[in-house]
């Protein structure tokens, strides 16, 4: 099925999010549209799905015009869309969600038996591995998108819209994704894929297609360069490095002593952590998502509390202490979810910028807001971190996923912080914000802050850190120099204790020597 956009226009206001935009998928092809946070990539696809009716311009199939007056058209013409945020309903099971709004039935009743049937076949056909009967809420975000992926097949999905389908992908599921993406290529379906990020691009599109503030800028093979591509998705040359000088590490500002987290069954998903963190470094913890991270970071939060152990900030124990009084000790904090712990959805863009100061002056007097001061407040920071916006005083949730992220962090960098902890802080941005946030964070080392960074992003970690601490089912595997070669690392996230690590990476290393 070959597909035609032409000259599709979208406006809010006085906001161009699409300005006669063409694109054309050929069939069986997997097509990038590449492009920054907020340069117009989802509207565009929205506007194909039947979800926002176009102000100008035309959908084409197989060269015959069509008119989505909602999501029922399109997928009636053959367009599946996985959208960033998956539309699963949690206390569902795989079956209940794959079959929720097209149910089949058998004599007027609901046959569940072919619904399923139809989940094992897709599952099988593409190497899934996907349990039928499984709840949404207990699959993990990887396997909640394949199943939002067989939900779109399902329907007789000829053209599939994903997207930023990594967004919330470790790099092993993302991996499993662009493979799964080949399978559907090789059987015909042809592939939008939305997203900015280079690597995914260069390794899976047929053809690259660049937005940039709602304008086509240019077309691209996946030959290109990381550097040619990133220079025309931002319109200028992208720093794809982290630029900063050696760090002068002062006083223990974190401190864990003996931490011990334990879950419903008493197993230990923190055990025994002990670690320091000094004023002006960036530590980075390095591991597979699921092994401790995600609880670390709330206990130092405060937001969970530990089983055993302590926490201090500046030589003061505040284990004991809630989330209030933490972030009043010089806390800062950017959440690895930031839809569900980094802002409140309905609240405008300058209200989630002061939701932890919101009682303190310039924005408080009394018991009464100082409107003015936060709309001054939410227009600076704005401004200083490029939060693409049409209005401060629109809801957060109107923002893309990246925008929300800058949001975040400028509202934690936009107070005199002692300890900054970051978790995923580059997940779901593009590659000119990439640079940006990455500046931020070396600039707070350099202004005697302590920081906490957690990523998923081996890449991201090895740029960032001054030291590396490597975790493993709980347990820190060890505490490396930032120059530590991948391979040592990748090993000893495998759980491999660090002088076994650089063993078994000298003795590869020699052995591909004498094979050549």
């Amino acid at each position: 099925m070959k597909l035609e956009l032409e000259g599709i226009t979208k406006v809010f206001g006085p906001l161009v999010a699409n300005d006669h935009i063409d694109l054309v998928v050929e069939p069986g092809q997997i097509h990038a549209l590449l492009g920054e946070n907020g340069a117009g990539k989802s509207t565009l696809m929205n506007v194909l799905y039947g979800l926002y009716q176009p102000d100008d311009g035309r959908i084409l199939i197989d060269g015959v015009p069509q008119k989505f007056h909602g999501p029922g058209d399109a997928v009636a013409a053959g367009i599946g869309m996985v959208h960033q945020h998956f539309m699963l309903v949690p206390v569902f099971t795989v079956t209940e969600s794959v079959a929720l709004g097209y149910e089949p039935t058998k004599g007027g009743i609901l046959d569940t038996a072919a619904a399923r049937q139809k989940v094992i076949e897709l599952s099988e056909r593409f190497g899934f591995d996907i349990d039928p009967d499984a709840l949404i809420e207990d699959l993990p975000v990887g396997a909640q998108q394949r199943v939002e992926i067989i939900k779109a097949l399902s329907r007789d999905a000829q053209v599939l819209i994903l997207d930023e389908p990594t967004a919330v992908l470790t790099p092993q599921e993302t991996d499993e994704l662009i493979a799964i993406m080949r399978e559907l290529k090789e059987a015909g379906t042809s592939i939008v894929l939305i997203t900015h990020k280079l690597r995914e691009v260069r390794a899976v599109a047929d053809h690259i297609t660049v937005i940039r503030r709602g304008k086509v800028v240019g077309e691209a093979k996946p030959t290109a360069s990381e550097n040619e591509l990133a220079t025309l998705m931002v319109g200028r040359p992208v720093d794809l490095g982290v630029s900063k000088t050696e760090s002068h590490a002062g006083d223990i500002a974190l401190s864990y002593r003996e931490l011990t987290v334990l879950n419903e069954s008493g197993i230990p998903v923190l055990d025994n952590i002990n670690l320091d963190v000094r004023q002006g470094e960036i530590l980075c913890i390095a591991g597979v998502q699921g092994n401790g991270q995600t609880e670390l970071c709330e206990v130092t939060l405060g937001s969970r509390q530990p089983d055993a152990g302590t926490v201090e900030i500046d030589g003061r124990d505040v284990t004991v202490l809630d989330i209030k009084r933490r972030l009043a000790a010089g806390l800062g904090y950017v959440p690895e979810d930031r839809s569900q712990d980094g802002m409140i959805s309905s609240f405008t863009i300058a209200e989630n910028m002061i939701l932890d100061q919101h009682k303190n002056q310039p924005f408080s007097h009394g018991i009464s807001l100082d409107l003015k001061a936060i709309d001054t407040h939410a227009q600076a920071l704005r401004d200083e971190f490029d939060v693409r916006v049409t209005s401060v005083h629109d809801p957060i949730s109107t923002l893309s996923g990246g925008n929300q992220q800058k949001a975040i962090l400028a509202r934690e960098l936009s107070r005199p912080l002692r300890v900054l902890v970051l978790s995923q802080p580059t997940r779901g941005l593009d590659v000119g914000s990439i640079e940006f946030v990455h500046s931020r964070i070396v600039a707070e080392r350099d202004k005697g802050t302590a920081l906490l960074v957690v990523s998923t992003e081996l890449d991201e970690v090895m740029a960032l850190a001054d030291r590396i601490a490597v975790m493993y089912r709980g347990r820190l595997v060890g505490i490396v120099n930032a120059d530590t070669p991948a391979e040592v690392l990748g090993l000893m996230m495998a759980g491999i204790p660090e002088n076994e690590a650089r063993a078994q990476a000298a003795h590869t290393s020699t052995a591909s020597e004498e094979d050549k």
